[in-house]
């Protein structure tokens, strides 16, 4: 144990930089200096395994409220209870009593799943912290309205310089252009703007348009926007206008993926006056740091969730009835879900809508299905954001079961960051969603439904990074149920969780991703119990989603306090402060800010404590267990980044270190040290750079000589480096052997003697590579899926040239973002062969997998190296 604890210090004292004795150490033992192997690639595999959809759990209040009834020996309740006859056997009441047990087990939990809105007096607080400079972005023409008037009245009462800013651009460059002329070089403090008051779609497309602008132009400082009538605090409020309220759906998840940038909603009253000027000052100088106000003459209100309780003994038994129930998106995967649970229900006659009708995949199925049980269906192909085609299609149901219900479950995502988000791609959700239930609500006014039901989103209600257009188009959704209910007209809008086996969050990354965050998929069955709860209570506007607040909060509140849910007790206290993200404590008695801590280490330390922050927050932010699951080397968008989950590293970098780092990065700074490596010049200031980058020559010379540095290789004859090429030339020995059997081929049907035969091989032998299936994906950085979509001459590629880096003595890492050039031959690709009936998830990784063009580029990206990357055929 001594020999071995005195070679384990003496090996710690060398790594860590340590001039040794070394030849003092081994004298007399005969050790004589070799050369290093190249890595020891681990050439395993380690798969997803996913975790089964959430089941709607027991509930002890359903078995306490039956054995109340059996212990009070009450068999008319009993029966009541499980609707039979008090006179029925015990036989009889057994299946009623199983069947009863398995329908409360799941209302109980799916009660648990039900959130409403509700609003809350907060105090509206003094406006004595206004000041600075603020820019008041209103519509060209609109300057003089009497709300800017009065907004930029009170700041510059308050002390403040205003800048008004009449906008009449409408793309991007133009906005940034007329901030970039009023603003010039003056720091700004805050953002107000009332583009989309009375703005409609315009008023959301421009306000998306200005955040944009804002960080185009460096405007850092909080953007507020105003709405009037996006939300109603209560019965006597008025009615809500669905056209300003997908602007706050917009502005949710404006908060979540900028949120150093955003300073929150405010819905104004119908008129001005001094009283509600000083409230909105209170709310803009940050009192009570509310980010989802409402300021009327009552006073300001903040938005809140909260669980939508409901006693045992309430709601009906709503059913279809024997009229026609449209369901839009009736072939998709939710459609079919509704539309077998209407069947199962009675409904006289189901009429399902796409916009491809029978021709949808699975149409015809699901018509037969349905029909076979005896129901009356009606597969129709029209696009419903079609207001003439949704029209006819109405005129043309049968008189005999007229239209009695609605279920709008359509919808499209092209989901992105907000800065990459154009007008087009709000266009498209907005069509399938909005514009589609616009035309609903107008075209069966005058009809009798029992149901109007549109599937939203928590999206919409609570805020989704990277689904900006998405969330306004369901906050529009949840905004016209109301309206609707407001005119005395039925109306229903649900803001679904996930649902399991393909609802909008069918994507394995995307599902894998909200169970890490605190809110799995809902099992199917479960979700359609809770829509028929819905129904049964008669909600107007309702979030159902399966939430571990645990973790939702977590991942909520992670770079900015959310009021949203203070007043849910399982959400825990930090909901309100943020206290959770706002520093960073490396040591047990240590709560300063971390430049300081960090400025009285030795760089050492600093380096490893900073490469430690960031690899910490990568692990958090991709689910893995902990740091040591990210390689400091391994490239960003390697380990699994996308634009979604770079904007939630970059704002825990912001929350850990108190910077304001870029949203570009992860692809400014590739992997965690490079990023480290900025962070620390962020918070102690630049120093001289490391030694040991590769500098290129300034200027070509046309005679230059190639040096061959280094080399590496794979050969058939089980040859994996240039000494064992030459061993084998040297010997003259053969390299040729048979045919692989790992390979999927059919060697009995492959072999012919005839050499004439197509499609066959006269000989069993051949020159190979036995191993060339083995790779070490995790150390590249790849995913086991798209390992397998790969051509393993890539895979191959990618593990000589690592090799090749080391045998010149090279650290890989040093070359990231040298101009190093990548040449590679290659020729053929037959793999892509073996993958025509590839296994499902696959397919986005077959292209550049299997492409030779792709080849070079691999090694460039690997290796962050900037040159040239050339493939040749």
């Amino acid at each position: 144990p001594e020999a071995e604890a005195v070679t384990a210090a003496l090996a710690l004292l060398h790594v860590r930089g340590r001039s040794l004795g070394w030849a003092g150490f081994f004298e007399g033992t005969g050790a004589r200096r070799v050369e290093l192997p190249t890595y020891a690639f681990q050439r395993t595999r380690y798969w997803w395994e996913e975790a089964p959809a959430v089941e709607a759990a027991a509930g002890s209040v359903v078995d306490g409220r039956f054995w109340d009834v059996v212990e009070r020996g009450d068999v008319a309740a009993l029966a009541a209870e499980l609707a039979v006859d008090p006179a029925v056997s015990l036989g009889e009441v057994l299946p009623a009593l199983s069947s009863w047990r398995r329908q409360e087990l799941v209302r109980s939990a799916v009660d648990g799943w039900r959130y409403r809105v509700s609003w809350r007096p907060v105090a509206g607080g003094a406006a004595g912290s206004l000041g600075g400079c603020w820019v008041v972005v209103v519509p060209v023409g609109a300057a003089e309205g009497e709300w800017a008037v009065g907004v930029v009245r009170m700041l510059a009462g308050c002390g403040v310089d205003v800048r008004v800013v009449e906008s009449g651009a409408v793309e991007r460059s133009g906005v940034a252009g007329e901030l970039g002329a009023a603003v010039g070089d003056v720091p700004v403090v805050g953002v107000f703007s009332l583009l989309a008051v009375g703005g409609g779609e315009g008023g959301l497309l421009r306000t998306a348009v200005l955040v944009q602008a804002l960080g185009d132009v460096g405007v850092g400082a909080p953007l507020w926007v105003a709405t009037r009538g996006a939300v109603s605090v209560g019965r006597f409020d008025g009615v809500v206008d669905p056209g300003q309220a997908w602007v706050w759906g917009l502005g949710r998840v404006a908060g979540l993926e900028l949120p150093e940038r955003w300073g929150g909603l405010v819905d104004l009253p119908e008129s001005v006056d001094e009283r509600a000027l000083g409230r909105l000052a209170g709310v803009l100088a940050g009192s009570g740091g509310e980010d989802q106000v409402a300021v009327r003459v009552s006073g300001v209100f903040g938005r809140r969730l909260v669980r939508a309780a409901v006693s045992a003994s309430a709601g009906g038994s709503w059913r279809p009835g024997a009229g026609s129930v449209l369901v839009t998106g009736g072939t998709g995967a939710l459609g079919a879900r509704v539309a077998r649970w209407l069947v199962a229900n009675g409904a006289g006659h189901v009429v399902l809508t796409s916009r491809r009708g029978l021709a949808a995949p699975g149409a015809v199925e699901l018509r037969d299905e349905l029909s076979a049980s005896g129901a009356r269906v009606t597969v129709a192909a029209c696009d419903v954001a079609d207001r003439e085609a949704l029209a006819e299609l109405l005129a043309a149901i049968p008189d005999e079961v007229p239209l009695a219900g609605v279920i709008h479950t359509a919808g499209v995502l092209d989901d992105g960051v907000l800065d990459s988000l154009t007008p087009e791609r709000f266009a498209t959700v907005l069509r399938a969603k909005a514009d589609a239930a616009r035309h609903l609500d107008e075209l069966t006014r005058g009809l009798d439904l029992s149901a109007f039901v549109l599937f939203s989103s928590v999206s919409g209600s609570v805020g989704t990074p990277g689904q900006g257009n998405y969330a306004a188009a369901n906050a529009y959704l949840d905004a016209l149920a109301e309206r609707r209910r407001a005119e005395g007209l039925v109306g229903t809008s649900i803001a679904w969780g996930p649902w399991a086996e393909g609802g909008m969050a069918d994507d394995d990354a995307m599902e894998r991703r909200m169970r890490r965050e605190g809110m799995p998929p809902m099992a199917p069955e479960s979700a359609v119990a809770a829509l028929q709860r819905v129904l049964d209570l008669d909600d107007t506007a309702v979030t159902v989603a399966d939430v571990d607040w645990d973790r939702f909060a977590r991942t909520l509140t992670a770079v900015r306090p959310s009021p949203l849910i203070a007043d849910l007790p399982e959400a825990g206290p930090r909901v309100v402060t943020g206290a959770v993200a706002g520093q960073v404590v490396t040591d047990a008695d240590s709560g300063s800010p971390l430049g300081e801590r960090l400025s009285g280490l030795p760089r050492a330390e600093q380096d490893r404590a900073l490469l430690e922050l960031v690899r910490a927050q990568v692990a958090a932010v991709l689910g893995h267990g902990g740091a040591d699951a990210v390689g400091a080397g391994r490239a960003f968008k390697e380990l699994g980044f996308d634009s979604l989950t770079a904007v939630e590293l970059r704002n825990r970098m912001n929350a850990a270190t108190g910077l304001r780092l870029a949203a570009t990065l992860i692809y400014d700074y590739p992997n965690a040290t490079s990023l480290a490596d900025h962070l620390r010049t962020e918070l102690l200031g630049a120093d001289v750079a490391v030694a040991g980058g590769v500098a290129a020559p300034v200027v070509a010379v046309a005679d230059d000589p190639i040096a061959i540095v280094a080399m590496s290789c794979r050969f058939p004859g089980g040859v994996r480096s240039p000494e064992e090429l030459w061993e084998l030339l040297s010997a003259g020995g053969d390299a040729i052997a048979e045919f692989p059997s790992d390979r999927g081929w059919d060697l009995a049907g492959l072999y012919d003697p005839d050499p004439e035969r197509q499609g066959t091989s006269y000989t069993r032998e051949g020159g190979f590579l036995y191993d060339a299936g083995d790779f070490d994906a995790s150390f590249f950085g790849i995913s086991p899926r798209e390992a397998l979509a790969m051509d393993p001459q890539q895979r191959l590629l990618l593990e000589t040239s690592w090799e090749a880096f080391e045998r010149a003595g090279i650290d890989p890492g040093a070359l990231r973002g040298q101009p190093v050039g990548v040449f590679a031959g290659t020729n053929g690709q037959d793999y892509l062969s073996l993958l025509e009936r590839a296994p499902e998830g696959l397919e986005g990784h077959l292209g550049t997998g299997n492409a030779a063009s792709v080849v070079s580029g691999r090694v460039a990206y690997t290796f962050g190296l900037e040159g040239p990357a050339v493939t040749v055929d």
